[in-house]
């Protein structure tokens, strides 16, 4: 049998990879995944000064999908055409007046055009119903030119372009936030977007103690009109208080109830805990966090981009389902060395749909590191995803990769340069960086890093697929097998049975009809032990962790209520969940696929 013949266990994985990452052209073809890997390889081993052996140790690592780089980066490395390599883009401030706000359209077109996610943050626009400054008329509100971004995005689909979900973030404290909590309520409405709401510490402490909350904008922005209460508020950044007018003042637990109420029947609006976010950032001196790409796990400043990839756990298990099944954590460092450097490189060969973004990313040359098939490893290793036991083996695999992430771009610092916004002793002031061992510390203290940020958990979804239907990112697996529809061209769908990796592996060794006594459902698995595993991995994050906490359709709303608090006191940077409704349906069943932004084909990744 040929190697071709043995890389793909399923049709369907041999479809995403014919579909979405061969390259094909009337003049070539690559005739396997052997030959992406290759591409891919000696594209980005080309800026290396001394690059002999670069293309070989690339290529191991993706060979066999030990790496997943991001989808951009194994669709467009090595292509003729001018692509990105980045999968997701947070675009500029939107200027509050129609010229700025038809720029940043445009520069989210653009973006998209190209293939990229974009976030955007709608809170500098002014509230519904309020005058605005130059012809005296009414603003309609932030949530009402978020349609135009939706329709732009559906306009550019129609056209063929790659599919790219949005992210749209409002402060908590915008005077619009109870119609953004609403927004999605119609399910033919904004279904190009993913929602989160900026949540803040102070906000959490007036849900806490059950204090009114005072709904406020710019005085600046309100044509001068500062009649009424006033209140100082950090608003365009972290550093500097503005004067903001109190449009309206509302129960703060009302508020919170209504964002909760909203995710529990229609899975959205998400909560980003923004505070969390810029209190932790590597930059937190130099930047200001207002959103982060359309799945979560990179926050990012204005023009900040995301560059994405994933080491595939399953390939590291020796002696699976056996008493003497372990992971091999010598070949988990190795390969994460390796992938720092290779993902490092991306940033030198890819192309921008914007010089801004192009100068962010150069500036800090943000990574985003992760893992993918954990629950898949985890039961190859006979462990429950929801024990103990599996968190602090999670916890363990993240922090060697995290680790080896940083010592590997120190060293790359020494022999190529530190990252150019690099201040040293305010890089090592943050909270993040004061947590590392004292051998990394000194090392940025003597040769300084290659890059900003270096880990994120990203949803991994068609990737994974690719990779023979791991489990996605640190998601539990969904079920054993189910029906998949996946889209083969940009209006066909084709639908597919499909076994999880680990389950077919077992059913090979023991028959059809059997699943491991370590087996557990996404859904079987209580919320708080979804919360769980985020929390033991976070510690090793210096981005964020896209998780969707499946959550059962009779769950009971008070206990729903509480996982959202739970995720806040555990310092998570967000949190995202989903209960099958009637306005999404479900994520998947044996029998029925939708398409959302929780859903596992997630085309960000």
């Amino acid at each position: 049998m040929s190697r071709l013949n043995t890389v793909f266990n399923n049709d369907v994985s041999r479809l995403v990879w014919e579909t979405k990452y061969r390259y094909s052209s009337k003049e070539d073809k690559e005739e396997s995944i052997l030959q992406s890997w290759r591409r891919v390889a000696n594209h980005l081993a080309s800026v290396e000064k001394s690059h002999s052996d670069w293309p070989e140790h690339f290529y191991t690592i993706l060979n066999d999908f030990r790496f997943l780089p991001g989808g951009r980066i194994l669709a467009g490395a090595g292509l003729p055409q001018q692509l990105t390599l980045f999968n997701c883009f947070v675009m500029g401030e939107i200027e509050d007046s129609i010229d700025g706000i038809f720029d940043a359209l445009k520069e989210s077109a653009l973006t998209m055009q190209q293939g990229g996610g974009v976030g955007c943050d709608f809170s500098n626009l002014r509230p519904k119903g309020t005058h605005t400054r130059r012809v005296g008329s009414i603003a309609s509100g932030p949530v009402s030119f978020m349609h135009i971004w939706d329709s732009m995005c559906a306009t550019l689909l129609s056209t063929g372009v790659r599919r790219g979900a949005m992210m749209a973030t409002l402060r908590c404290d915008h005077p619009d936030i109870e119609q953004f909590i609403q927004a999605k309520r119609n399910p033919d409405q904004l279904r190009h977007f993913n929602l989160s709401v900026l949540v803040t510490d102070a906000f959490m402490e007036a849900v806490k103690n059950d204090h009114d909350w005072p709904l406020v904008f710019p005085v600046k922005h309100l044509c001068g009109d500062d009649s009424g209460e006033i209140l100082q508020r950090f608003w365009h950044s972290q550093h500097e208080l503005e004067n903001c007018k109190v449009i309206k003042v509302i129960r703060a637990r009302q508020l919170w109830d209504k964002i909760i109420q909203a995710s529990y029947d229609y899975a959205e609006p998400g909560v980003l805990f923004i505070d969390q976010i810029n209190r932790s950032n590597n930059l937190n001196w130099c930047e200001h966090i207002s959103a982060t790409n359309p799945c979560g796990e990179i926050p990012l400043p204005a023009y900040g981009a995301c560059n994405l990839g994933s080491i595939n756990l399953t390939r590291f298990v020796s002696e699976p389902y056996n008493a003497l099944a372990k992971l091999d954590f010598e070949g988990i460092i190795e390969t994460a060395a390796i992938a720092t450097r290779l993902m490092d490189n991306v940033v030198d060969v890819s192309h921008f749909p914007m010089s801004a973004q192009q100068q962010q990313a150069q500036a800090t040359r943000r990574l985003g590191l992760g893992i993918t098939g954990l629950a898949d490893t985890l039961l190859m290793l006979g462990l429950q995803y929801g024990s103990e036991t599996a968190r602090h083996l999670a916890a363990e695999v993240m922090q060697c990769i995290c680790h080896t992430a940083y010592r590997t771009s120190i060293k790359l610092a020494k022999e190529k340069g530190s990252f150019p916004l690099l201040n040293k002793e305010k890089f090592l002031a943050t909270p993040f960086i004061k947590n590392m061992p004292e051998d990394i510390q000194q090392g940025i203290r003597d040769y300084g890093i290659r890059n900003s940020h270096l880990t994120a958990i990203a949803p991994t979804g068609t990737i994974s697929l690719l990779a023979n239907n791991i489990s996605s990112g640190i998601e539990p697996v969904f079920e054993s097998s189910f029906q998949r529809r996946v889209l083969i061209n940009e209006t066909e769908y084709a639908t597919y049975n499909i076994s999880d990796y680990a389950c077919h592996l077992w059913q090979e060794k023991f028959g059809q009809d059997s699943l491991p006594g370590q087996f557990i459902t996404a859904q079987q698995l209580p919320p708080v032990e979804h919360l769980k595993m985020q929390a033991a991995i976070q510690p090793y994050i210096d981005n964020a962790i896209s998780k969707t906490i499946n959550i059962p359709c009779d769950y009971d709303f008070t206990a729903y209520q509480d996982v959202y608090q739970q995720a806040y006191e555990l310092g998570l940077k967000g949190c995202t969940t989903f209960r099958p409704n009637p306005v999404t349906g479900s994520i998947l069943s044996v029998d029925k696929e939708t398409s959302h932004c929780c859903g596992l084909e997630r085309e960000t990744d």
